[in-house]
């Protein structure tokens, strides 16, 4: 994302895609979550979704997704000791 520019999440109907994507990322080989989040324990804070054990992720769906799926844009709005090792494996 270029400096100065927002996301933004529409909430609603999209909640559901949210929480639809987020079950399948962990799973989807292509994106490769799975090794990413390996020994840590995400949680969404704006919708009903934890995956994992270990050291814990939080922050909202959408942030959570972006960093499943590789994406380093969102690290700054996640908290918890996993998130350095979750920074580093996406900095790989």
């Amino acid at each position: 994302m270029q400096p100065g520019r927002s996301r933004v999440v529409v909430l609603g109907a999209s909640l559901a895609g949210l929480f639809a994507a987020l079950q399948f990322a962990p799973k989807a080989p292509p994106i490769k979550a799975a090794q990413r989040i390996r020994g840590l324990r995400l949680t969404a804070t704006d919708v009903d979704w934890t995956t994992g054990n270990g050291p814990p992720v939080e922050g909202t769906g959408e942030a959570l997704l972006m960093a499943l799926a590789g994406r380093p844009a969102a690290l700054p709005e996640l908290s918890g000791r996993g998130v350095q090792t979750l920074a580093k494996r996406i900095a790989a």
